[in-house]
């Protein structure tokens, strides 16, 4: 069976856009391919330096989807996403062309590939509640509170990590289950979602460095890069819009928590760069963990001298381009 699209993940700095678009390039004697973004940062307009948005020119020899579809001010669901997603498969499908779709964030994928389970959505009250309590309390105190509500959950988030506990409390509080039960159902909850594209559809390639320094240096040199090309600059304007909360999805994106942080004056600005860092860090860590969890995958060694070649014998494949 010829592929649905073909998808390529991996943890942030690890060479997703540079394959993605090496392989737009290969297949363009074969009808071309377009990239759709899976990427919950890459959606916001006015967010371009933070997000290492690909460049004028990237977006030039590519066509690109959902990027720059959303305000900051307004939030975008992995619901959204796995409709949308499913909308630019079958347009770009249809002019002959093949789908690719790449990022970072897991659970865009897991939305349009497994489905999604019925874990309630935001309550803009009961998460202002919570956050009255954690300025009062702190955010370990809530962990706690936690680990008596939804003690798996809680064994797997730091006692600092305010938007997750945030978001499990947020769930018990509507829902009356723990967040972890959500999490347990996806897999029933998943085979009612018809809409659902499928693993077998979409074969997925990870990039997985073997040398976890490899990524780290990368992740700092991206950092350096960013703040010496206008990131913080960037940030200002945002905050001097007025409308944006720290609270906001766009604003709890990986280095604009710890800009904005920084510029309100809760964390010296000295140490803008290493939290920044630290938590870019952080985010690829969980990116590996989930990838390394689906046997679905077809993992290539990011850091590998060999990886184009194996990516683009891997894509011909499965496009029954070669025997």
């Amino acid at each position: 069976m010829t592929a649905t699209a073909l998808a390529i993940a991996g943890p942030t700095a690890s060479g997703k856009t540079a394959l993605a678009l090496a392989i737009a390039a290969h297949l363009k004697n074969q009808g071309g391919a377009e990239i759709i973004s899976v990427d919950s940062a890459l959606v916001y307009r006015g967010m371009d330096i933070g997000t290492a948005k690909p460049s004028a020119q990237e977006l030039a020899a590519v066509v690109h989807h959902l990027i720059d579809i959303r305000d900051p001010l307004n939030a975008y669901s992995a619901a959204e996403f796995a409709h949308d997603a499913q909308t630019c498969i079958a347009d770009i499908q249809a002019r002959g062309k093949v789908p690719l779709l790449v990022g970072g964030t897991m659970l865009y994928f897991k939305a349009l590939l497994e489905g999604l389970n019925d874990m309630p959505g935001a309550d803009p009250q009961v998460r202002s509640q919570i956050q009255a309590e954690a300025q009062e309390k702190g955010w370990p105190a809530l962990h706690a509170q936690l680990q008596m509500l939804d003690p798996e959950t809680a064994l797997r988030l730091a006692p600092a990590d305010s938007q997750r506990i945030s978001r499990a409390i947020e769930v018990f509080r509507i829902s009356g289950k723990p967040l972890s039960s959500f999490h347990q159902n996806s897999s029933r909850a998943s085979s009612h979602q018809g809409s659902a594209l499928g693993w077998s559809q979409v074969p997925l390639i990870s990039l997985e460095p073997s040398n976890r320094m490899w990524l780290h240096q990368r992740i700092e040199q991206r950092f350096d890069d960013m703040l010496a090309h206008g990131f913080l600059d960037e940030m200002k304007a945002l905050r001097q819009r007025g409308d944006l909360t720290a609270d906001l999805p766009a604003m709890r994106c990986v280095g604009y928590r710890q800009a904005w942080e920084a510029l309100e004056g809760s964390i010296p600005m000295s140490d803008l760069r290493d939290r920044g860092v630290f938590a870019t860090r952080q985010l690829a860590k969980r990116q590996l963990t989930w990838l390394r969890s689906l046997p679905q995958r077809h993992p290539l060694q990011a850091d590998g001298p060999a990886v184009l070649e194996q990516a683009l014998d891997w894509v011909d494949r499965h496009l029954h381009l070669v025997p």
